[in-house]
């Protein structure tokens, strides 16, 4: 009978799980509300999955904070250059579509404005999770991620195809909004890591070794 009311048993630690998720969906959808933190939200975000929610090492609030604070600049930078390019690639395409509906030869730049904008989406997935992994300057990260994206493309589209799936998820439903990002990032932090691990250095790979290896005793 004690066991049931032990805070370290199974049930109670999936119920923490469940509510440290809930609660760093939250956060990253408070802090992603001014629109221009988006980028620095969402490297907290995910470096808080990683760190707190998978790695068991530190609370939601200290690890979200933390990231935020360290990372803003740099990925604030990141995102309005994201958003520009995007906004051109946009009224671009929208340009472009009536030459596509006619069959235009100039309907193919629709097409390929398109699959910028899906790339873009890929390469942002890499920009602001790599963010949360490495410390690197912004051209370094920039040019990083999109090398890693490219490398590893599979992985890329599936990184897309989650996205897609939350977007739907949660425009559907709008409540699953409060579990779907986690969800997601959950899901990102598993196959990502990997990724990441093969361009670590041995030095901090020992480190993230040690790391795990503590959490088990």
């Amino acid at each position: 009978m004690n066991n049931i009311f032990n805070y370290d048993n199974g049930f109670f630690r999936a119920v923490n799980k469940l509510v440290d998720g809930l609660w760093a969906s939250i956060l990253w959808m408070l802090f992603s509300i001014p629109i221009i933190t988006f980028g620095a939200s969402t490297t907290a975000f995910y470096y808080t999955i990683h760190k707190s929610l998978r790695g068991d090492r530190g609370y939601i609030w200290r690890c979200f904070w933390s990231s935020f604070k360290s990372n803003f600049k740099q990925t604030t930078k990141i995102w309005l250059l994201m958003m520009v390019i995007f906004g051109f690639l946009f009224v671009d395409s929208r340009i472009m579509y009536p030459y596509a509906q006619q069959g235009s030869k100039l309907g193919m730049f629709y097409y390929l404005f398109l699959i910028l904008m899906v790339f873009q989406a890929v390469w942002g997935i890499y920009i602001f999770t790599y963010s949360a992994r490495f410390e690197n300057g912004l051209k370094d990260t920039v040019r990083n991620a999109g090398i890693i994206a490219i490398l590893n493309l599979p992985w890329s589209i599936l990184a897309l195809a989650l996205l897609v799936v939350g977007v739907l998820v949660v425009f559907i439903s709008p409540i699953s909004i409060t579990f779907v990002p986690t969800v997601v990032m959950f899901l990102y932090d598993i196959f990502l890591e990997k990724i990441y691990r093969k361009y670590m250095t041995k030095e901090d790979l020992e480190k993230e070794e040690a790391l795990d290896l503590g959490n088990h005793y």
